[in-house]
């Protein structure tokens, strides 16, 4: 498949206050159940109908201080037009934002459709094959749309996604005194790697220590854009087949298969079959849309399955050994050969 040409992108208004963008209607705190982040939101009526502004600000949020984003990026893709180029298929519910909000004019805010009752219910209970496999095929769409493409944008570069659960970067979280709860997990289960992968854990170690390697390997791999964060409390299905994609924390550029890789760590509990099963129906999807695999997927997927374990072996090992945890280390010896 040749690169694509993407549609000219047509910059979008971006109201200055939150008083623009929704005038004076009232507005109420809530609580997003999914959400880990620390971002705040709050419910409000638009012209009748329910709506959630979202606030972002590297103050509030540890995701955004853990990937270096000082400008909000949902931010950034929705004043950039880039959203509009969206395949059909998606729908991320974004219909207006405010910018220069807070310290240093740093945040912003998202006004998004409620879109609640499309959602995929909380829970660990497998969602439907029907619905997993119409993610694989509307993750391979967006993949598709967006061959070749390369970010002239600012967004989450490569290293940044790396290094989003390494040490170091959560370190600042300690300095804060752990105002969210997932970063001091994520000390906490890097602390048990060690023990729980066994011989196999230095060398992962070594590549979270120096992610460098990889991020080269993974850079000589086919680019698209990623939306960064297919987990389950992101995602839900309309009435009319699309697939409702929210939380767009750190889009960029990068190899596809790293979106797969992300969507099979953290969803591993929901999903109806098994990994290879995933993998292979996402596969097929990409060919479907016109995307030849042949020649760069297997060396591609290695190098994002080993990813996947430099992203969450800390959660993993949370879960001590087992099934789960060899399945990862096994594939990540894989993309270590790559290295």
């Amino acid at each position: 498949m040749t690169d694509q040409v993407l549609p000219q992108l047509v910059a979008r208004p971006v109201a200055s206050s939150i008083e623009e963008l929704v005038g004076d209607a009232e507005r109420v705190v809530m609580t997003a159940s999914d959400s880990r982040s620390g971002a705040a939101f709050e419910r409000v009526l638009v012209g009748g109908e329910p709506h959630v502004i979202k606030y972002l600000h590297v103050d509030d949020d540890w995701i955004m201080r853990c990937t270096g984003d000082l400008s909000a990026r949902p931010l950034t893709v929705w004043q950039s037009g880039l959203l509009d180029a969206l395949p059909p298929c998606l729908d991320h519910a974004i219909v207006g934002a405010a910018a220069g909000l807070g310290r240093h004019g740093w945040g912003a805010a998202l006004l998004m459709r409620d879109a609640s009752a499309d959602l995929v219910p909380s829970g660990d209970d497998p969602i439907p094959l029907g619905q997993q496999l119409g993610f694989m095929d509307h993750m391979a769409s967006l993949h598709a749309a967006f061959w070749g493409w390369h970010d002239d944008l600012g967004l989450a570069p490569l290293t940044n996604r790396l290094v989003e659960f390494h040490p170091d970067s959560i370190a600042c979280e300690a300095v804060k005194g752990w105002p969210d709860a997932v970063p001091k997990l994520v000390v906490e289960g890097w602390g048990r790697f060690p023990a729980a992968a066994g011989s196999r854990a230095a060398a992962i170690l070594e590549v979270v220590r120096d992610v460098a390697p990889l991020v080269a390997a993974l850079g000589a791999c086919p680019q698209t854009f990623l939306h960064g964060d297919w987990k389950m409390g992101n995602l839900g299905s309309t009435t009319g087949g699309r697939t409702v994609l929210l939380d767009w924390a750190v889009p960029g550029q990068g190899t596809p298969t790293l979106e797969l890789a992300w969507y099979l760590a953290l969803n591993r509990a929901r999903l109806p079959h098994s990994k290879e099963d995933a993998i292979e129906a996402y596969r097929a999807a990409l060919d479907a849309h016109g995307v030849a695999t042949e020649g760069w997927f297997e060396r591609a997927l290695d190098l994002a399955l080993l990813t996947g374990l430099v992203w969450f072996g800390w959660e993993k090992a949370l879960g001590g050994p087992g099934p789960e945890l060899d399945w990862w280390l096994d594939r990540a010896h894989r993309g270590l050969a790559w290295l």
